[in-house]
């Protein structure tokens, strides 16, 4: 049977396969429309060009009343964003619209990439370098970004661990704060 959130989560997925908006891609996993794997690329004449970030959405079914849980699944340094992956984004909790769409929530963190908050940081130390010194925020971030190509989505790990060896990149020293 199909329910109210689903039918919601197949017609934004038809709105953003018709309209894709530049940068970004998405899609439910095969076996549940519930859970998409999601890309976001770095926007143009940022630190975060020529990223490849992949994202996890989880939807409830009281989509699109509550909004989804989002994450990112590749490494991330933002001000925004929780050593977890979390993102700290008003859109995404409190200020939160039935109105939002797949392609408008996607859209919104491309947008918080190169425009963080670093008033309301989830990595202190990505919040503290943006405000204080910018070129060694820029540094780690393009360091970011160069992980990110080497990146597997880790949503699934049976076939990541066929494509890919074993990483032995699980040292967070990154400063983050928080991670709940």
């Amino acid at each position: 049977m199909t329910t109210p959130a689903k039918r919601r989560l197949m017609r934004d997925f038809k709105l953003i396969q018709d309209d894709p908006p530049p940068g970004i891609s998405a899609a439910p996993k095969e076996s549940n429309i519930m859970h998409w794997n999601a890309v976001i690329f770095g926007p143009t004449d940022t630190p975060f060009e020529d990223g490849t970030f992949h994202l996890m959405l989880t939807f409830s079914e009281d989509y699109p009343n509550k909004p989804p849980i989002v994450k990112f699944v590749s490494k991330m340094f933002h001000p925004n964003v929780y050593n977890d992956g979390s993102i700290c984004l008003d859109i995404l909790q409190a200020r939160w619209s039935p109105t939002y769409d797949v392609a408008a929530i996607l859209t919104s963190i491309q947008s918080l990439l190169d425009e963080p908050n670093p008033n309301s940081p989830a990595n202190a130390t990505a919040a503290q370098l943006y405000t204080e010194n910018r070129n060694e925020y820029i540094k780690r971030v393009m360091a970011t970004v160069e992980q990110s190509w080497a990146q597997f989505p880790e949503s699934d790990p049976e076939e990541q661990s066929k494509e890919a060896p074993p990483s032995s990149s699980s040292n967070n020293s990154d400063g983050n704060s928080g991670g709940t």
